[in-house]
């Protein structure tokens, strides 16, 4: 039994540093590539404030910088708020893109986009954040409702798939009478992208993130009690009904944040915590917690390289990319479900 637990704890030990070398190794990559390519040197001296191009040091600082962190805080959050809902009800495929709470947030955002642009010219990223929420919660109160009235897995994803339509025909059905540079905004935050994200967006995104994610690790012993059963964790101590609110308000609030700064965003909540698990091999939320968040961003950071470089100066839809990469996983993980039922 020791001999075994040596062997996981090297295991997890060997899987987290594979993981930060490749964390790294993105980050570096990224800030290296793009339509303006700067060489390793280059990009050492700007960062370390020893000189450079001008024009390259605004890139990096002003544009690749703000895009890398925001890649990173963003993809954390979207991979947690997978995890807690696949926790929440018991469903691997369960995300916040597939069960409709993302197009939901899209939907309250793309309101008060148009109600606001058209005044003022302008919205302030705490308004975004909360629209988003609102938008958030009442698909999610949505899917809870279905959620009790049926206890079928199919029949809740593809109630939460058809809550995602709704949302997003009357999204379109708003954008049609929106004015032109309204349209243009919702056309370019509604694709998904992590670009044009600035220091200060950066900045409120990381408080929200970093708040919320240290809230579900603060969780991490009842949501092991939980995952053994509702009778289980009550047994335990643990307060059912408060920890399920704990459980939508956090993943609601971390789907809401990505949503608000980079539209939506497909997959990533569904995908991660599903590669994350096989690497481990183990769903102990300890555990994952902290590597879900660290393969969130990776994989964040792997798509939006993709998505910057394969084409530039084109750039492709980081959702689209993340689509390409996470649907073949949600497949597997669904096939894997049904062989086991």
């Amino acid at each position: 039994m020791e001999t075994f637990e040596k062997d996981r704890r090297a295991r997890y030990i060997a899987i987290v540093l594979s993981l930060a070398a490749a964390f790294v190794l993105l980050i570096i990559l990224n800030i290296r590539l793009g339509s303006v390519e700067a060489s390793l040197s280059d990009t050492m001296q700007i960062l370390f404030g020893q000189g450079g191009d001008a024009t390259l040091r605004s890139v990096i600082w002003k544009i690749r910088l703000p895009r890398i962190f925001a890649a990173i805080l963003l993809g954390g959050a979207l991979a947690l708020s997978g995890f807690l809902l696949q926790t929440f009800f018991g469903n691997p495929i369960a995300g916040p893109y597939i069960l409709g709470i993302s197009s939901g947030a899209k939907l309250v955002v793309a309101i008060v986009m148009v109600l606001v642009l058209g005044k003022y010219q302008g919205t302030s990223t705490a308004l975004l954040i909360i629209s988003a929420f609102v938008g958030a919660m009442i698909s999610m109160g949505f899917v809870m409702l279905i959620a009790r009235k049926v206890h079928r897995s199919s029949i809740l994803i593809v109630s939460g798939v058809m809550i995602g339509y709704i949302c997003s025909a009357i999204t379109d059905f708003i954008v049609t009478f929106a004015d032109d540079a309204s349209i243009v905004n919702l056309h370019n935050w509604s694709r998904g992208s992590f670009s044009g994200v600035s220091w200060d967006d950066v900045s409120v995104m990381a408080l929200v993130v970093i708040c919320t994610s240290f809230l579900v690790f603060l969780l991490a012993k009842p949501i092991g009690a939980y995952q053994l059963g509702e009778s289980y964790a009550q047994n335990m101590g643990v307060n059912i009904k408060a920890f399920r609110i704990a459980l939508v308000l956090l993943s609601s609030l971390l789907s809401a944040c990505v949503t608000a700064f980079a539209g939506p965003i497909s997959f990533v909540g569904i995908a991660v915590p599903h590669i994350v698990k096989a690497l481990l091999k183990t769903s102990k939320p300890i555990l994952v917690i902290p590597v879900c968040f660290l393969g969130g961003s990776i994989f964040c950071l792997g798509c939006d390289l993709i998505a910057r470089t394969v084409f530039s100066p084109l750039e492709l839809s980081i959702s689209s990319v993340t689509a390409l990469f996470g649907a073949p996983i949600v497949i597997a993980a669904m096939l894997r479900k049904h062989g086991r039922d």
